[in-house]
C-alpha cells in the first residue's frame, strides 16, 4: 500500500492537481513537494460527480411502437415447420406417451438433418408455393397502402 501511495498516478481529478499544485506552492523548505491525496478522497468526488443510476431510466425507448396492420399478410412458414407438422402427427402416434414439445422438436430436427435432399423436396415445395402466394400477397397490400384505399376503408369502420 505504501509504495502504491508514493507512486504518482497518471489520472488525477481536477480537483486532485489543484490541491497538489496549490500545495506545492505552499512548500515551507523552498523545496517543491507534491502531496498527492488518498484514492477514498478522489473517489468520493468522482462519484459525487457521476449521475446516480437510479435517477436514470430503467428502460430506455428504443422508438416508437410499430403499428400492427391487420390487413397485412403474414410470412409463410419455412419448409421444416410443413415437415414438423407430419412428423408431429407421426411421432405421437408411434409414442403417445411423450407429450413434451421439446421431446417431439428435438426428435424431428434430428430427423430432419439426417434427410436427403430427395425426401425434403415436397417440403420446400409447399413452402415456395406458399411464399409466391404471399409475395403476391404483398405486392397487392403495398400497392393498395400507397393508393390509400385500406386508409379509408379504416376510416369508415370508425364512423359507422
Amino acid at each position: 500500500m505504501a509504495k502504491n501511495a508514493s507512486k504518482p498516478r497518471k489520472s488525477v481529478s481536477v480537483s486532485a492537481s489543484a490541491s497538489a499544485s496549490a500545495s506545492a506552492e505552499n512548500s515551507t523548505n523552498g523545496k517543491m513537494a507534491l502531496k498527492v491525496k488518498s484514492m477514498e478522497k478522489t473517489k468520493k468526488v468522482t462519484q459525487q460527480r457521476r449521475p446516480k443510476s437510479a435517477d436514470k431510466p430503467k428502460t430506455t425507448p428504443k422508438g416508437k411502437a410499430v403499428k400492427l396492420d391487420a390487413q397485412k399478410p403474414k410470412k409463410p412458414p419455412t419448409a421444416f415447420f410443413y415437415f414438423l407438422e407430419d412428423f408431429r402427427k407421426e411421432f405421437q402416434e408411434q409414442n403417445p406417451g411423450v407429450k413434451s414439445m421439446r421431446d417431439i422438436g428435438k426428435a424431428c430436427g434430428e430427423k430432419w438433418k439426417t434427410m436427403t435432399y430427395e425426401e425434403k423436396v415436397q417440403y420446400y415445395d409447399i413452402a415456395t408455393g406458399k411464399r409466391a402466394e404471399f409475395d403476391r400477397a404483398m405486392v397487392d397490400y403495398n400497392r393498395r397502402m400507397e393508393s390509400g384505399e385500406d386508409q379509408e376503408s379504416e376510416d369508415s369502420e370508425y364512423y359507422e
